[in-house]
């Protein structure tokens, strides 16, 4: 007999002991102090059970659950505050300490659970249906399980945005992100690879980090005969390859596996890393947060052997992280330098997001100031 490879939760209920497939997407462990919970349990007593450490698994009503959680969450909120209640001096304590706010608010809210059946039925009352998005995330059913409702709610949130998509008029058609893989919600670095002028030589292009395939769809859109677009993430593959083809694409862009580059050089090499040097905590977060600029470096170290003598690499590049005091642009420059590189133009945009004009966010002196750029780059003479 096999072991079950997944991870599995535990929790007494009337009196009998009771188990069940553990899951999370983020890979957190299966909570250890499970309490029952139900519509009588208020907020109040709820957050104080979260508070302690204690996971909440939901037996009463879906939509009160879902009230609850939004209840909750408004109360989570707080302003950014360091070692004894004082405020962040600096840029970077700022986003240090609003990082960490983020992660205790996460884990609080994470611990609200609810069952889901071998089927992915919620066996809630007035529970909606949510087994093709549980399909599209997990894969085949089979078990019963239990799984944070914060998660699941991004599940079902995910399969909305999958089946509607995101009207993109650069790539004169719709994207369809996967759940764990990044919406193209920004348009702005999108315009900017739609208007920077194309090398000379048109034929070939590689998109590093394809993600959703975006960047792709915009080269081919463009008229570049063959785009090869790599990623390392399999739901990102399988998002890619989906757009390519509802697009019409699929004889010019080739979707491939690979850590950075494909083999060979290109006249065009086109890169949209994530534009922060920090920890991700979630699937969606890794295209935001890049640990110690690893993805940056390495395109920048690489991108001289994958480049024809007269070709171009384009970094998309947010200057947000230098605004909060994660890197500066001088460290930029001297990575360019560094990897055999020189700076042959750029082209900027202010971001027109909602965060940008949000004065109660944390972050807004810096997002206010943020720039972002495509740079082009070209092997040093």
């Amino acid at each position: 007999m096999h072991a079950n490879p997944h991870p599995t939760i535990r929790w007494r209920e009337a009196d009998l002991e009771h188990s069940a497939r553990w899951r999370s997407e983020a890979g957190i462990p299966p909570h250890r102090q499970v309490a029952i919970a139900d519509d009588r349990l208020s907020a109040d007593a709820a957050w104080q059970l979260l508070a302690s450490g204690t996971a909440l698994l939901w037996r009463g009503d879906w939509q009160l659950a879902r009230q609850l959680l939004q209840t909750l969450s408004r109360r989570a909120v707080s302003r950014p505050r360091v070692a004894g209640g004082k405020k962040p001096a600096t840029p970077a304590e700022l986003f240090a300490e609003h990082r960490r706010q983020q992660g205790r608010r996460a884990a609080l809210l994470g611990r609200l659970l609810v069952p889901l059946a071998a089927d992915y039925r919620v066996p809630l009352r007035r529970a909606q249906d949510v087994r093709q998005a549980c399909l599209e995330v997990y894969g085949p059913a089979g078990e019963d399980a239990v799984v944070s409702l914060r998660e699941l709610l991004a599940v079902i949130s995910a399969h909305e945005w999958r089946k509607k998509g995101i009207p993109v008029p650069a790539v004169e058609g719709r994207i369809y992100p996967h759940y764990g893989v990044f919406s193209p919600v920004r348009g702005e670095y999108v315009d900017l690879v739609a208007r920077a002028p194309l090398p000379a030589s048109g034929d070939l292009a590689f998109d590093i980090g394809t993600g959703s395939g975006i960047l792709a769809a915009v080269l081919a859109r463009r008229g570049v005969r063959q785009v090869l677009a790599t990623d390392q993430d399999q739901r990102a593959l399988a998002c890619a390859g989906e757009n390519i083809g509802k697009l019409g694409l699929a004889a010019s862009v080739e979707i491939i596996k690979a850590d950075l580059f494909p083999e060979g050089q290109a006249p065009l090499v086109v890169c949209n890393p994530p534009w922060l040097p920090a920890q991700p905590s979630s699937p969606i977060e890794y295209a935001v947060y890049d640990p110690d600029s690893r993805m940056l470096r390495g395109f920048l170290a690489g991108l001289a052997a994958h480049l024809t003598p007269a070709g171009e690499g384009w970094l998309v590049l947010s200057d947000l992280a230098e605004h909060l005091g994660l890197r500066t642009r001088q460290q930029l420059l001297e990575w360019i330098a560094g990897a055999g590189l020189q700076v042959l133009g750029r082209l900027d945009t202010r971001p027109q997001h909602g965060k940008a004009a949000d004065r109660s966010d944390p972050l807004h002196a810096a997002r206010a100031a943020e720039v972002t750029s495509l740079w082009r780059l070209g092997v040093s003479a």
